[in-house]
Formats: structure tokens, sequence, C-alpha cells
């Protein structure tokens, strides 16, 4: 049905709806894709939960390192960490269970310089937890040098020892080599010592639990048996960067017996806590925790809170320990149980990425919603503008038809728009504008003189109109 004018009259305006979901979703659909992205990474980064169950090797049964590995196990076990005691003969075969990528081992002591020069990959030190001193007993005459003692029977250690490693290292600084015309027998601890006090051997090796402060006291006693004293400790050290020059004072043994009557000079390696770099780095801060109650106290040897200490030779420091050292447990694990703080710490890892994302994005949400309701408004802007340039033109009546079709198709469009209700106002200026084009065409279509004549001057404008003087009389205008 047509008006009286000829023209289809416009059908209903836009649905106007409370929200538009569509354009919505397409401004806040980029900021879920950024968001689901964070958290994708965030859970590949993110650390598992700590396992519940550690392997450590320690030594031979009874001796001080298990002994440690055992309390070690207890102090665990408050925080629900189970901890599988290994026995094993000593710090060489720790290193190599623990080198091993297809051993069942976590974590181990293992005694400095006993490595190759080359470090091995996928180990780490939590820190040096003790000194291992080295302590040699021997027959006959005073000795000096370790090169006087060429050509005897010497008891360096059991195979795997890191009492034999670090003896083969001394002796071969001086000149001795396994197959030469010293003998070097694979004895250790008790057996070493008894073998001296009946003659067996020249001189023997101690080391940990067999250069304890009793078994020194006891062989000091034994006639004929003097301890060597490291007058090169000092040079020793410099040699071998993973010794430390151990002075004992005199009397120290017993002050009654004044033991040692002159102070003595040793040598001495760390015991590292050697673990492999997949440790988690919770388990790391709570076995370097273990350690400082298990070593922290002091002795003859080590003053209080001395170990464990960040003092790496053979393996690098973990990064977890280095952060231990210098500022100690984070926050989340000093003020929560173990688990708790595992978990929080881990769900955190997730939870920043998506505060860091979705905090400034979700501010942009409604400028990038507004945006796109507008930008379906503006674009009609321009074709208008062109219309009216060409009713403003002189134009026939065809081309005038012609832009009041045009204008029909833009109502038309204009008029099936779906508008969210906040934007009724923009909508109705619009279709104010539309009006306001269309009575610019239509103004020649309604003289057909004019049209038909183009040159005749045209009517005037209400404002110009309203700029001429009035030619009535006053009294008329009255």
């Amino acid at each position: 049905m047509k008006s009286a004018n000829g023209r289809t009259p416009p059908r209903l305006v836009a649905r106007f709806v409370a929200i538009s979901w569509r354009d919505l979703a397409v401004s806040f659909g980029p900021i879920l894709l950024i968001a689901a992205a964070a958290i994708w990474i965030a859970v590949r980064l993110i650390q598992p939960a700590p396992p519940s169950t550690l392997t450590m090797t320690a030594g031979p049964q009874g001796s001080s390192f298990w002994n440690a590995a055992q309390k070690y196990k207890a102090i665990l076990a408050r925080n629900g960490i189970t901890l599988n005691v290994l026995t094993s003969e000593g710090s060489a075969q720790n290193l190599q269970r623990l080198a091993d990528p297809h051993g069942n081992v976590d974590v181990g002591f293992v005694q400095d310089g006993i490595t190759a020069t080359q470090p091995i990959d996928g180990l780490m030190s939590l820190g040096s937890v003790a000194y291992v001193p080295l302590a040699i007993f021997y027959h006959g005459p005073t000795v000096t040098r370790l090169s006087e003692f060429k050509g005897q029977r010497l008891a360096i250690g059991a195979e795997g020892s890191g009492t034999r490693e670090l003896a083969l290292a001394l002796l071969k600084a001086n000149g001795i080599e396994p197959d030469g015309s010293t003998k070097l027998l694979p004895l250790s601890g008790d057996e070493a010592a008894q073998a001296l006090t009946e003659g067996k051997v020249d001189a023997a090796f101690l080391t940990g639990d067999s250069a304890q402060p009793p078994v020194m006291v006891k062989l000091t006693h034994t006639p004929n048996i003097q301890f060597y004293n490291f007058t090169q400790a000092e040079a020793y050290g410099r040699r071998f960067p993973y010794l430390t020059p151990i002075h004992i004072p005199m009397g120290a043994f017993d002050f009654g017996k004044n033991l040692p009557a002159q102070p003595l000079q040793m040598v001495a390696p760390t015991e590292e806590l050697v673990a492999r770099t997949s440790l988690h780095p919770a388990l790391s801060d709570l076995l370097i925790e273990a350690a400082r109650e298990v070593h922290g106290k002091a002795n003859l040897l080590q003053h209080a809170g001395e170990f464990p200490a960040p003092l790496a030779h053979d393996f690098p420091i973990s990064d977890d320990a280095a952060r231990y050292y210098k500022s100690g447990k984070s926050f989340l694990y000093r003020v929560l149980p173990f688990w708790i703080a595992s978990l929080v710490d881990r769900l955190l890892v997730v939870v920043v990425p998506l505060v860091v994302v979705l905090i400034p994005a979700l501010r942009l949400v409604p400028s990038l919603y507004a945006w796109r309701v507008k930008s379906r408004i503006y674009r009609w802007y321009g074709a208008l503008i062109a219309i009216e340039r060409g009713a403003l033109s002189e134009t026939s009546a065809e081309e005038r038809q012609a832009l009041i079709e045009r204008l029909d198709a833009i109502e038309e469009s204009v008029n099936g728009l779906k508008m969210p209700l906040a934007y009724a106002d923009q909508f109705y200026v619009l279709r104010e504008h539309i009006g306001f084009v269309r009575a610019r065409l239509t103004q020649g279509l309604d003289h057909p003189h004019d049209a038909a004549h183009p040159h005749a001057p045209a009517a005037a404008s209400p404002a110009d109109e309203a700029g001429k003087p009035s030619t009535a009389s006053p009294h008329e205008t009255a």
C-alpha cells in the first residue's frame, strides 16, 4: 500500500532489546580467547603437586650419614612425606645411583672431590651439610709428607667409598700410583684401624665415622701409632678447592691428658646434599630445613649454624636452594601447612595471569561494545552526506527521484536494525537526519514548475523569508 505521494511507507522501526548479545559476544570473545591462552600457558608451566615419597641414598647402615638420613625421615614425616633410605658403600655409590637416569633415587650424600672433572648433567646441590675430615694414622717415625708413604702398605678404604677416592687423589699428587710398589688395600673403618694396631698395614686413611674423635683418641693412645699432621694443609686447600684446612687445637680430644699435646692440622672435603634437577622446589625447602635441624649443631669441627651452607664445589647450587639460603621459606609455606601451601602456590600460577589479563581487558569491554553498536548507526552517515550533496546541486526530477530511492533503501535498512534500548536516542537522531535529507530532496519535487525550469529563481527558504524586511503596515502587523 502506497501513501498519497506514491511512496511506500516505511515498515516498523528497529527492534529494541535490553542488550545485544551478539555485540557483547564479539566484544568479549577475544578477551576470553586471550584468557584461555593464558590459562593454557600457565597450566603447561605450573609445577605438579610434590610427590609424597622420596628416596635417599645414604651410607653403610649405622654410619653417621645413614643415621642422619633416619632423622631426615622423621622430619619429613611431619609434613606427610615418606622418605625411603637406601644403604650404600659410600659417596661413590651414592653418586652412581644419582647419575643413573633410570635409577629410583632422588637425593643422597656425596663427598666433594669424587666426581670427574666434567660436571654431571641432571644433578644439583642443595648445599654442603658437614665436613668429612681425613685422618691418617701410621706406624714408625714421624712423617711430614705423604710421599714418604711410598712403598708401604696403606689401607685407603673400600671400593666405592669417598675415603678411597680422596686417598687416591692425594697420593697421586705425591707420586704414588695404584700400580706401583705401594700396596693400596681396600680396608676401611674399624677393620683398617684393627689392621693398623695389629701391624698388618703401615698406615690407615680414615674419614667420616672412622675419623670421629673417639676413634682418633683410641688410636692416639695406641703405642707406636702416630697421627699424621697435615703441615701442608693450606697448600692442599689451594691445590684441591674442595678441601678445607681444619685446625684441631691442643687438648681438643682430652683436656685432662692434653690430647693432642700440640695443635694439629687436617684437611676435610665437605659432604653435599645432592639431588636430581627434577626435585620439586617445595621438597627442596623441606630437605634444607631437615639438614639445618640435623647438621646445624656445633661440634669439634664446626660452629653452630655453619651447616647447611650454599658451598657447592662439584655440583651447581640449585636456584631454589640459593633462594632459600638468601630469604628462607616463602610466605605461604611459613603461614600454611605444607600441602595447603603447595596447592595455593600452584593455583597462584593460574590466578595471577588471569588477573593480569582479565582486569584490564574487562575495562575495555564496555567501550568495545558501545563502539560496535554505534558503528551500525554511524556507517549510514556517509551515505546520507552523499545524498544530501546531490540534493544541493542542480539535478533533474529523475535524478532526484533516484536519490530518493537510495534514501528509501537506507531508511529501510535502518528500520531493520536491532538496537539496545540504551542507544535508542541515537537511532532516532539518525531517523531525524534521514527525514531532513528527504525534505531537501522532495522540496524540488513539490514545485514542478521549478523542476521544469531549473534556472527560474528558487523559492525562498524559511531562513531567507525571516531575513527580509516586512512590507506590511504597522497597523497590519499589529
